[in-house]
């Protein structure tokens, strides 16, 4: 499947979530559940994958955790706030760069609506 097609997968099952659980619960079990729809679905998917920074020619481990990588092709950061702020949309871009991936989703089970609740951000252009 394409970033495309993973992440309306995605979106759908966000907002199946949201609608059943409601919002402001906490991201973990917003993620646990997301985890049980794309395991149903049989989609690949990893959770708190270490994304690692190169400096000085050295790979340090650890530097940063995202939520869930779908097929290796998308990540999805998880939150559950009132609302986000701009710090959270470059968090994502940060993992884009560092993971050479090109299609983040960052989706706020927090909001009241969860179609506002989910930012598409990219790195580079999609095929």
């Amino acid at each position: 499947m394409t970033e495309n097609e993973l992440s309306k997968i995605v979106v759908d099952l966000c907002i199946k979530i949201h609608s059943g659980l409601g919002p402001g619960l906490f991201e973990s079990v917003y993620e646990t559940v997301l985890s049980f729809e794309l395991d149903k679905m049989g989609i690949a998917y990893q959770r708190q994958v270490s994304i690692p920074v190169i400096w000085d020619g050295k790979v340090l481990d650890a530097a940063f955790r995202a939520d869930i990588i779908v097929e290796k092709k998308l990540i999805i950061e998880l939150k559950s706030l009132e609302k986000t702020n701009p710090v959270h949309k470059k968090q994502v871009i940060t993992y884009l760069k560092l993971s050479g991936l090109k299609l983040g989703l960052l989706v706020n089970f927090g909001e009241e609506l969860m179609r506002t609740g989910i930012t598409r951000l990219l790195n580079g252009e999609l095929e």
